[in-house]
């Protein structure tokens, strides 16, 4: 899976890391940077953090590899939003979940039916992964599908394919699952 990030959105979302955006652009990165670290380590999925650069006065796109993790800066007058929608486009058969909470975006990535979560939801996913490990997580999430599963089979109105999720949410899901 390629995850790809919409960075300056993932950190001013962040509780623990606007704090470092607060004091400076650069702080803001390296935390958002480091606190991806043992995520990429306990699941080894491709990372991609896509920065703003549209008011710099660098005219090219400027790339770079920190620990495994890809970093795109965008060049000027390109906002980073649209250097996202371009690895969307070009995921070449990868599965692609796109981590924003700007709704333009995630909605450019619904459209291509790629897997969208929201920074917070991304963060508490990484934090609940790190703080109960990797066997507990995946067991867990087992359990709650079982438990869904089990929900949606008891008595109510509906029955028949009404009750199956869209195949976007179905999509969706499954590579979320996959965190």
């Amino acid at each position: 899976m390629h995850i790809v990030i919409d960075g300056y959105n993932f950190i001013r979302q962040s509780i623990s890391l606007c704090s470092f955006d607060r004091r400076s652009l650069e702080e803001g990165r390296k935390a958002l940077l480091r606190f991806l670290i043992p995520y990429k380590k306990s699941r080894r999925h491709n990372i991609t953090v896509v920065f703003d650069a549209w008011d710099s006065d660098n005219p090219f796109e400027e790339r770079d590899l920190w620990r495994g993790i890809e970093i795109i800066y965008s060049r000027r007058g390109r906002e980073a939003d649209d250097v996202i929608k371009e690895l969307i486009d070009n995921k070449t058969g990868k599965e692609i979940l796109v981590v924003t909470s700007d709704r333009d975006v995630s909605h450019y990535a619904n459209r291509r039916n790629a897997a969208v979560m929201s920074s917070q939801e991304f963060e508490q996913t990484i934090f609940k992964i790190l703080s109960t490990g990797q066997e507990q997580a995946t067991s867990h999430e087992k359990e709650n599908d079982e438990e869904d599963e089990h929900q949606s089979l008891k008595g109510g109105a509906k029955k028949g394919p009404s009750r199956k999720l869209s195949r976007r949410k179905r999509h969706s899901h499954n590579s979320i699952k996959k965190l």
